[in-house]
């Protein structure tokens, strides 16, 4: 097969995103409707929803909204077969999602951790295992998880945050191996330090964000659109020889 930039585009596909309508999913959402998906977002809240219904459309797509907590039992089997009542097929998946709670060590409560760990990992899987199902019948399908620079590293307040983005590369790797057969790749995301009103305060920080702008070899905190060229590729026929990577778009801030 010889290689055509047609191989970026998204022309006709279906994408299922879940929290696609805020923070970088937003930017997520816009990224895969430019290049001509159409997209399927599940939120917990109607937040954002008509800006995100605003940008598809402009973009010429149809968007489809599903309210659903995630972490509600029997949640990715009524996701998933919403899309497909809707649209017929699901050719990716964004499993996008995610919370984090930070407390000290002796205060961290049960029920914070339990939170953190439905949403991030236990939600994940579930969807994903759904979404496997189809994609498996399909013979083709691709799964991107977002992953963090705490993936990687530590997080000293942050425990079942760094825990369930550890477990994500985990499970990415996992189905990777389990889907290949099927034509299916599996890979992650994992955003560094990015602007974003959740960051606000981080960066606001005197003392912690000069420790991060200075680990940054780019020398800038990332913005939301710089993340959208690798989501592009990580769902599109430009990736099918990559699986079960975990790609960090974080202007070198591993490299320190």
């Amino acid at each position: 097969m010889s290689f055509s930039i047609h191989d970026f585009e998204l022309t006709d596909k279906v994408v299922l995103i879940t929290g696609g309508a805020s923070g970088l999913g937003k930017y997520y959402t816009q990224a895969v409707s430019a290049v001509g998906a159409d997209v399927c977002v599940v939120s917990a809240t109607e937040n954002g929803w008509d800006e995100t219904r605003s940008i598809v459309e402009g973009n010429g797509r149809r968007v489809v909204f599903i309210r659903q907590d995630v972490t509600e039992d029997g949640a990715a089997k009524r996701v998933v077969d919403k899309a497909i009542d809707e649209f017929g097929r699901i050719d990716a998946l964004i499993n996008n999602a995610g919370i984090q709670l930070r407390h000290d060590l002796a205060d961290f409560p049960d029920e914070d951790w339990r939170k953190v760990i439905d949403v991030n990992l236990n939600a994940l899987y579930y969807l994903s295992h759904e979404v496997a199902k189809v994609m498996m019948k399909q013979r083709s399908g691709k799964i991107v998880n977002i992953g963090s620079m705490q993936s990687y590293r530590a997080g000293k307040r942050i425990f079942p945050y760094a825990a369930s983005k550890h477990g994500v590369v985990g499970l990415t790797k996992a189905y990777a191996d389990a889907l290949a057969p099927y034509n299916v790749q599996v890979n992650g995301l994992a955003p560094g330090y990015i602007n974003t009103p959740m960051t606000e305060a981080l960066q606001n920080d005197p003392v912690r964000s000069v420790e991060i702008h200075d680990h940054i070899p780019a020398g800038h905190w990332g913005e939301p659109s710089e993340l959208m060229g690798a989501m592009v590729f990580l769902c599109s026929a430009a990736s099918n020889y990559v699986t079960g990577v975990m790609l960090p778009v974080d202007g070198g801030y591993l490299l320190r």
